[in-house]
């Protein structure tokens, strides 16, 4: 959020709610500021449990979106700000804030909030800069309040089962782990080609953009082993001007060639209202609108979500690989692709000294070597409404939840990594990055040339 005049002249005085001890055992008190998709899911944790949390602010410079999200909560009116600034400048009216802004505008508000005094949940990445995730997590340390950044996949009840596997030694000892993200192609070409992640200057690089959340993963697992030395490679494949198709429009829908294109935004986006699909990525498309066909024509005539995927002013890597060694002989492997029919449905195999693991996202088996035998891990997912359906949902519902009751008990063990495990986690993204423009072998911690 740019820094800007208050939307009202009331949203800076004090308000006349002040959180006091006794109010603990009411509902956790917060505010959401950035009232796009991930802010409106995360706050929708409220709609199912309004005894565990309610939504009492909202900033967003959009008034579509902020004005959505307030009907939403019935905020009131002196607690709707077009500006984050507003919040901090006011005495403090919340327990938490859920800070869900683009990417490079994490840390001004994430800082100032903490000093507040404020719980943060923060969307991932922490910041675009490993400077700032370090200024991020000094400022919660210092402040002591709870920090949580939204590396959902952690709580997906896979990936927990997983790490608790790994604990118990159903592996034995581990020494290789490979990791691969299917980013998914028409994802790939709404998010990173078109959309809001297209552009590093604009946003921040795939690796850290799309796969924290993976290497973040390997380092979870890893445990205590620190990473010793990382390499990466890759590029930018495919989405470049010189693919454009013979005879190929600067649009979509007025090109002759859309029919033969697998990245056609009328048939990711438009084709998909008209069967009644309004949910993402539609829903990102019209920000100043509900999505209907009438919007969804206008929004691709008029705006990004309807350029060629081959005239974008993308340059972020569609496929990138990254090889980590760390403590102990342990080595890993991650890979992210864009070319996949599978959307983020991650697979995973870890290789011990006494079994083998392996998950495609739902089924997880352990291969034991002394009884060789294959066990079956039926690993249930449930959360209430939309968070039951797709994407990492379950995770979001299980994010927010321990986030509340961390809040709630002041309890930041409720978490699964808090602010100086997340900053490591984000400095091995930095440091494949650097290998990967830098074409070496980083060794982490002690590089800088």
């Amino acid at each position: 959020m740019l820094a800007s005049s208050c939307l009202k002249l009331v949203c800076c005085t004090k308000n006349s709610y002040v959180q006091t001890a006794d109010n603990m055992a009411s509902p956790v008190k917060v505010i959401v500021v950035g009232a796009g998709s991930r802010g409106e899911t995360y706050s929708d944790f409220a709609s199912f449990h309004p005894e565990l949390m309610q939504v009492v602010g909202i900033a967003d410079p959009r008034a579509f979106a902020r004005t959505k999200l307030q009907k939403r909560h019935k905020v009131a009116e002196e607690n709707t700000f077009d500006d984050w600034h507003c919040v901090a400048e006011r005495e403090k009216f919340a327990d938490a804030v859920f800070i869900c802004t683009p990417d490079r505008l994490h840390k001004d508000p994430a800082v100032a909030l903490a000093k507040k005094g404020y719980h943060i949940l923060l969307e991932k990445p922490m910041a675009v800069t490993l400077e700032d995730c370090t200024q991020i997590a000094e400022a919660c340390i210092q402040s002591g309040v709870i920090l949580t950044v939204c590396h959902v996949l952690r709580y997906d009840p896979v990936i927990s089962q997983i790490k608790e596997l790994i604990d118990n030694g159903a592996v034995g000892d581990v020494f290789h782990i490979q990791h691969f993200e299917p980013v998914g192609y028409y994802h790939f070409a709404h998010s990173f080609v078109r959309g809001n992640w297209r552009n590093e200057a604009e946003s921040s690089f795939a690796l850290l953009a799309k796969s924290c959340h993976d290497l973040d993963l390997i380092h979870h697992w890893a445990g205590e082993r620190k990473c010793l030395k990382v390499s990466s490679f890759g590029s930018l494949s495919h989405f470049r001007k010189e693919n454009k198709p013979s005879g190929a429009s600067s649009r979509c829908l007025d090109c002759s060639v859309e029919s033969g294109c697998p990245y056609s935004a009328k048939k990711i986006y438009l084709d998909r209202v008209k069967q009644g699909w309004v949910r993402w990525p539609v829903s990102v498309v019209c920000p100043t609108s509900v999505p209907d066909i009438e919007s969804v024509t206008e929004a691709l005539k008029t705006g990004p979500y309807g350029r060629c995927v081959y005239e974008c002013d993308n340059d972020v890597c569609s496929n990138q690989v990254v090889n980590m060694e760390f403590e102990g002989g342990l080595t890993a492997s991650f890979s992210m692709v864009a070319f996949t029919e599978e959307i983020c449905n991650r697979k995973t195999s870890i290789q011990g000294s006494r079994g083998e693991l392996t998950c495609n996202g739902k089924n997880l088996q352990v291969f034991d070597f002394l009884t060789q035998k294959t066990t079956d891990y039926t690993v249930p997912k449930s959360a209430p409404g939309n968070f039951n359906t797709g994407g990492h949902g379950v995770a979001d519902y299980l994010l927010v939840s321990a986030f509340i009751s961390a809040v709630a008990n002041e309890d930041p063990q409720l978490i699964k990594s808090g602010p100086k495990e997340t900053l490591e986690s984000h400095r091995l993204v930095f440091e494949a990055e650097r290998s990967r423009l830098e074409n070496r072998v980083v060794f982490c911690g002690t590089d800088h040339d």
